[in-house]
């Protein structure tokens, strides 16, 4: 392994050490994979105005996220069955996000359990919550993962169904017969089964919710004092809802491009989302973030934050935590780099005004007075 200096090089090293099926599970989107390519395309259409001989000689990217102090706006988005990439999985992932000062999202699919994760040691965490048919299971997990203080349920909505993932039927994905989903082990919902196409699309079928509603929102805050982060919103409609329906903050997602093929790409989508909200909730992006750029864009489109999925899993999988650690590191210094060359000192110094997008060009700028 040569000098690693970009977070996409983990990808190729990700491809050579795991099997097939592994790499392919994570690294896969839904039916023609038009969204998995355009959730990165879309950033390299967006433009940077840089404002120049401004003193950047320090630059502040602390922020906070519900009221949780990081150090960065980057994140740690929810990816399942991380023993698959690495044997230490959302062990190592949990540690390199309390190394970096930032908020790790475990999967309610995890290979590694609510009170595992949570015996790392301190660190600011939120759970991914799937809604199963059967809802005790639901509470119980929740106050499970309350009691092991996590700060927030990140409520995923975009799943009543799993998207169609061909090289998952293909491969006839499975979980590995050695790991289990730790998080319903005693609950006989721990294993996948093999089945004629993608097992895991077996399990949903079976086991999750179709049924799920605005009113099961409502009733999660019933259940629980933690604050809900709705994760899989891509329209206006439905922000202006989810903040109706007392959502503590909205994350921009298309599920990684592996739900529904041809919805837009995040970036696309966040500022419609952002405009809707009004400023009432804060309002997150994940989807397509490899670059410190990318992480400014969406600053400057009005995201709060943003979460990186798969080059977490990929830099497990080269290198288990150092290499998620060196992730973070990587997109931190290029953040910062971004917003020094911008004339960005602080978070609240990147404004809609230091990029340039392709739905622009038809608002007519004001062109300043000399």
């Amino acid at each position: 392994m040569g000098e690693i200096t970009n977070v996409m090089e983990y990808e190729a090293i990700a491809k050579e050490k795991l099997p097939k099926m592994v790499f392919d599970y994570y690294a896969s989107g839904a039916e023609d994979q038009w969204t998995l390519q355009e959730n990165r395309n879309a950033f390299s259409r967006i433009l940077f105005r840089p404002r120049i001989l401004i003193d950047v000689s320090k630059i502040d990217m602390n922020t906070t996220v519900l009221g949780f102090k990081i150090s960065m706006p980057i994140m740690i988005a929810p990816t399942a069955m991380q023993k698959m990439a690495h044997p230490e999985g959302e062990y190592a992932t949990a540690r390199a996000a309390s190394a970096a000062g930032t908020i790790m999202t475990l999967s309610s699919w995890s290979t590694s359990s609510v009170e595992e994760v949570a015996s790392t040691g301190p660190g600011i965490r939120f759970f991914q919550l799937y809604v199963y048919k059967d809802r005790n299971v639901v509470a119980q997990l929740v106050r499970r993962a309350e009691r092991a203080g996590f700060k927030a349920i990140a409520l995923t909505v975009d799943t009543p169904r799993l998207g169609r993932r061909e090289a998952d039927i293909k491969n006839r994905f499975t979980l590995p017969p050695f790991l289990t989903l730790k998080n319903f082990q005693g609950l006989d919902l721990g294993k996948m089964d093999e089945a004629n196409d993608s097992g895991l699309a077996a399990y949903v079928a079976g086991q999750i919710d179709r049924s799920l509603s605005w009113k099961d929102v409502k009733w999660l805050q019933t259940i629980t004092k933690l604050p809900i982060l709705v994760k899989g919103v891509l329209t206006a409609e439905d922000a202006r809802i989810a903040v109706q329906a007392g959502a503590a903050g909205i994350i921009v997602s298309n599920h990684g491009a592996r739900q529904l093929d041809y919805v837009p790409a995040t970036i696309m989508a966040l500022e419609e989302v952002v405009k809707a909200t009004q400023g009432r909730i804060p309002v997150f992006l994940d989807g397509g973030v490899r670059r410190g750029t990318d992480v400014f864009k969406a600053l400057a489109l009005g995201a709060s934050g943003i979460f990186i999925g798969r080059p977490v899993v990929y830099s497990l999988a080269a290198e288990g935590e150092k290499g998620v650690r060196r992730v973070l590191e990587m997109l931190r210094e290029e953040f910062e780099l971004a917003m020094a060359l911008s004339g960005c000192r602080s978070l609240k110094e990147i404004t809609r005004d230091h990029i340039v997008t392709e739905w622009d060009a038809s608002l007519p700028r004001p062109v300043p007075r000399l």
